[in-house]
């Protein structure tokens, strides 16, 4: 690549686009970028290599560049994740390389726009807020990863929609067995999930619900959309209960799911 730069991390941004924070307005922009999904991955605008945990307040506009590294690239939850939104922050226009630790932890409620993960890792991202609100997944991708993308382990709801999922376990997993259990809603639309085995993950004892619509799926005849679970206290592992189709937790008619 053209360019590469080197960032230690901390708690400035290597290349930020300060336009506050607030509540997120998601907007749909481009292909890819919030629109309608695209499975053409991004070309990279450039390489930018981190050594720890990049702290995001605002907005950071990511150009387009690559960020790594930082992790092993395997299953371990200590990993330190790559950046660290604050709440009603915003991260756009980012390609995570791999390593990328344990992804984007967003402390409050965030916005994720065009973000694109080459390698999953162990979480894509995880949404830890736990004063309510919705977080925002708009357009970008993810791929390569063996367990979920985004693990839900705060409250409140996670709004995906423009997605690009190839290649892994689970879109979304609310935590089963996280040290509080709290009620969680997620809204899924407008994705495209390949070789994947489950959309969404919730747990239906605590009132946890799934609102899903127009999902493409390729290669998953056996795919799981909506599947539920029994959450339990942290130490113990939740037990799958089946999958849901147009129930009250599981707000999916199988008319908006299409099989490619």
């Amino acid at each position: 690549m053209a360019e590469f730069e080197t960032y230690a991390g901390g708690g400035s941004n290597p290349t930020p686009t300060s336009t506050g924070g607030g509540t997120p307005t998601p907007t749909p922009t481009s292909t890819g970028g919030g629109g309608n999904p695209t499975t053409s991955w991004p070309t990279s605008q450039g390489s930018v290599k981190i050594s720890a945990t990049v702290n995001v307040s605002g907005t950071f506009d990511g150009g387009m560049k690559t960020y790594c590294c930082i992790g092993d690239g395997g299953q371990s939850e200590s990993q330190d994740p790559m950046f660290k939104i604050a709440n009603g922050g915003t991260l756009q226009n980012v390609i995570l390389g791999s390593p990328a630790g344990d992804g984007v932890h967003c402390e409050g409620t965030c916005t994720l726009r065009n973000v694109w993960w080459n390698d999953i890792g162990e979480d894509a991202a995880t949404f830890k807020g736990t004063s309510g609100g919705t977080s925002y997944v708009i357009g970008g991708g993810a791929r390569s990863g063996s367990d979920k993308t985004f693990q839900h382990n705060g409250n409140g709801t996670v709004s995906i929609s423009g997605f690009y999922l190839k290649g892994t376990g689970k879109l979304y997993r609310a935590c089963g067995n996280c040290s509080s259990s709290y009620q969680r809603h997620v809204r899924i639309d407008n994705v495209i999930v390949d070789d994947v085995d489950m959309v969404a993950g919730i747990n239906s004892n605590w009132g946890d619900t799934a609102t899903i619509t127009r999902v493409t799926v390729y290669n998953g005849s056996s795919t799981v959309i909506c599947g539920k679970y029994k959450g339990v206290s942290k130490g113990s592992e939740p037990t799958y209960l089946g999958e849901g189709w147009n129930d009250a937790n599981c707000k999916v008619n199988k008319s908006d799911i299409t099989y490619r």
